[in-house]
């Protein structure tokens, strides 16, 4: 069984990160905070251990990732999530943004369609203190209408469209972060919902994600 050790070591290639995260624009100090507090070489294969404070993506089960720290870190800081908020996340992955956001103080709501990521979240027992954090099975498409509005959404994987569903489900002035695009670089999107229902659309930098799908896949593991 794996032991959870956050040692000297780590901690300071944590705040390694951090110092290279602010060099390339990271300015909230809650976000800078919460990826200091966070040991993320627990969210990854101890055979990465070494390698887990380094600014990169890296593999996790059925074909998924653990997205890249500056990225964690540039969609939360547009998300400009406030303590107590109540934050939508599609695609849970491995669990690290969902982390961010606790450690933060929202509230989070997070989906994942990949049964064996799932689970193993269910699992994951240093995740279990945040006890703001609630794991749903299903289809991100659809969001969660009956725990809607969120005050704000969070799109962890490349949206070929925007889901007009989950705009349904954001506050009027909530704020939308999502990664549009179908080819292999997608354009960073913060999106405001207005009174009347449509949003306002501010465009930001490129990344690459993994792609938003629908449905549920409760055939891997």
């Amino acid at each position: 069984m794996r032991t959870y050790e956050d040692s000297y070591r780590h901690k300071g290639l944590r705040k390694k990160l951090v110092d290279l995260l602010q060099s390339k624009g990271i300015s909230d100090e809650r976000v800078l905070a919460a990826i200091n507090n966070i040991p993320r070489h627990f969210f990854l294969d101890s055979a990465f251990d070494e390698k887990a404070y380094e600014d990169k993506a890296f593999p996790i089960a059925v074909g998924q990732t653990i997205s890249q720290p500056y990225t964690v870190a540039y969609q939360t800081q547009l998300l400009e999530p406030k303590p107590f908020d109540k934050v939508l996340e599609i695609g849970t992955g491995s669990g690290y943004q969902a982390a961010v956001l606790g450690e933060i103080g929202v509230q989070v709501f997070t989906i994942e369609r990949q049964k064996a990521l799932f689970d193993a979240l269910k699992t994951f027992p240093w995740l279990k203190k945040y006890n703001q954090i609630k794991f749903f099975y299903g289809d991100g498409f659809e969001g969660l209408p009956t725990f809607a509005p969120f005050d704000k959404v969070l799109i962890t994987a490349a949206a070929p469209y925007i889901p007009e569903k989950l705009i349904a489900q954001l506050k009027t002035g909530g704020n939308m972060v999502i990664p549009v695009g179908e080819g292999a670089v997608q354009r960073m999107l913060r999106l405001t919902k207005t009174a009347d229902g449509s949003y306002h659309e501010e465009i930001f930098d490129n990344f690459s994600f993994v792609p938003m799908l629908g449905g549920r896949d409760g055939k891997a593991g």
